[in-house]
């Protein structure tokens, strides 16, 4: 089983920053991919960011140039750096590990204000 524990979370002014973390713990054999998704209320769930085992990433276009995803892979931990933030970038932030199978942190809210 594994588990993934997120961090970073909170509220913020338009314009500013927030970095989430998410670390990853348990059995697993090793990891392909590291993530994130956001859900936000009536909206569809949107792919934000993705990095592989070999360092390439992919961004939502929504986010690209103010969002940057990185890993540390001796800790099993992902990050999101999220700069310029709006308020259409509110939602819940969920992280998932793709190893043998796919697995999901419980999620972290952001919040930004106008």
């Amino acid at each position: 089983q594994v588990q993934l524990v997120e961090s970073g979370g909170g509220f913020v002014q338009a314009g500013g920053s927030l970095r989430l973390s998410c670390a990853a713990s348990g059995s697993m054999f090793s990891i392909n991919e590291m993530g994130w998704y956001r859900q936000a209320p009536e909206k569809q769930r949107e792919l934000v960011a993705s990095i592989t085992v070999r360092g390439t990433s992919n961004y939502a276009d929504s986010v690209k140039g103010r969002f940057t995803i990185s890993r540390d892979t001796g800790k099993n931990t992902v990050y999101l750096q999220m700069n310029s933030l709006k308020p259409e970038d509110t939602a819940v932030y969920c992280c998932y590990v793709k190893t043998i199978g796919s697995f999901w942190g419980q999620g972290t809210q952001v919040t930004v204000s106008s």
